[in-house]
């Protein structure tokens, strides 16, 4: 079922260079200087001795330290240690964690990608290592010799210890379940790649304009019901976000009501006669990508009665915005909210 691995894969889902410069040695023949001075005789005699040359003094070069190890905890417990310090040739095995580091600027860092990660457009100029269902392309990746290769949630705790075994040096970093959490994500990735100021800038931008998105929805007269259609392959029975996931709080801080948050787990099917008694006031499309349009909707058993589709307001979603948990989480929350409350963003 592709759309579902597809979707719920994403869902269960930085060149700096900073190495230890050596100081020049002295030479050890007569150096080669530019002439500072030349001293006047006191006398003039018949034949004068040849003038002094004063060598111009050199500094000595600057030597720069190297770089610290660094340690950080990852989602498995794990102590993952960067001990020259600052990563500079980086595998990116998720989606959420190329998306990061392009987005504060260690894209050029970036020595290998997985197929998923197709966003920013530059990445696309990263060596593809192929996708991650199949199992880690491990040779690939060795023969690309990371100093650093980060994984996101997706990627299989089995498959992590796997690469450790090969003496990479592997950080899994866990998907956020808040906007902190993302902030905190992105600062992590920045200490991890040199680039603290950068990752710091863009955690206080992307907290600014959540705020701002908040402020707007704080002015909303009513609290629309949602239905976030992830996986419609069983029409039937298509697939949710129930409530605690990162896609609930974006509706939720959109303004609006998860359907999902009534049912039992996290990823969820729910029956069409369970929808239809709800009566959703809007539904979002993350199947669109896949062939889902609202048409299809419409002519779905009985779902010609939902308000939803009754006033038109059934749309298709990037799934990428809101599934990939980078960056781009921040623009899926202002188009829900654009969606669920036009008023307020006209």
């Amino acid at each position: 079922m592709k759309i579902k691995q597809t979707l719920f894969g994403v869902l269960l889902v930085f060149a700096l260079i900073l190495a230890a410069c050596s100081p020049t040695a002295a030479p050890t023949a007569e150096p080669a200087v530019e002439e500072q001075s030349v001293q006047d005789p006191v006398e003039v005699v018949e034949e004068p001795e040849e003038p002094e040359l004063t060598p111009e003094p050199t500094e000595e070069p600057t030597v720069e330290p190297e770089s610290e190890p660094m340690q950080f905890t990852d989602l498995l417990g794990r102590e993952v240690i960067l001990e020259k310090g600052i990563a500079t040739r980086i595998v990116s095995l998720s989606p959420s964690t190329t998306e990061i580091l392009f987005a504060i600027g260690a894209g050029d860092q970036v020595i290998g990608r997985d197929e998923a990660s197709n966003y920013p457009e530059e990445a696309l100029e990263v060596t593809d290592i192929g996708s991650m269902w199949e199992g880690l392309p491990s040779e690939t990746i060795l023969a690309l010799e990371p100093d650093l290769v980060l994984a996101g949630e997706v990627i299989a705790p089995e498959s992590i210890y796997a690469l450790e075994e090969l003496g990479l040096t592997v950080y899994q970093q866990a998907n956020p379940v808040d906007f902190d959490g993302l902030y905190a994500n992105i600062q992590t990735l920045g200490e991890m790649a040199g680039h603290v100021e950068a990752a710091e800038e863009l955690a206080t931008a992307l907290a600014a304009q959540v705020s701002a998105i908040e402020d707007e929805v704080a002015y909303a007269e009513s609290l629309p019901l949602v239905f976030y259609e992830l996986d419609a392959t069983e029409p039937d029975n298509p697939w949710t976000t129930g409530g605690g996931t990162f896609i609930s709080l974006l509706i939720e801080t959109a303004g609006g009501a998860n359907l999902g948050s009534s049912l039992d787990g996290e990823w969820v099917q729910v029956s069409s006669e369970e929808i239809i008694n709800q009566n959703p006031d809007i539904i979002l499309l993350a199947d669109a990508p896949y062939g889902i349009s609202p048409e299809s909707v419409a002519e779905r058993p009985g779902w010609s009665t939902i308000t939803a589709v009754q006033q038109d307001q059934v749309y298709p979603f990037d799934p990428y915005l809101s599934s990939v948990p980078g960056p781009r989480m921040v623009q899926a929350l202002e188009e829900m909210a654009k969606l669920i409350h036009p008023e307020l963003f006209e």
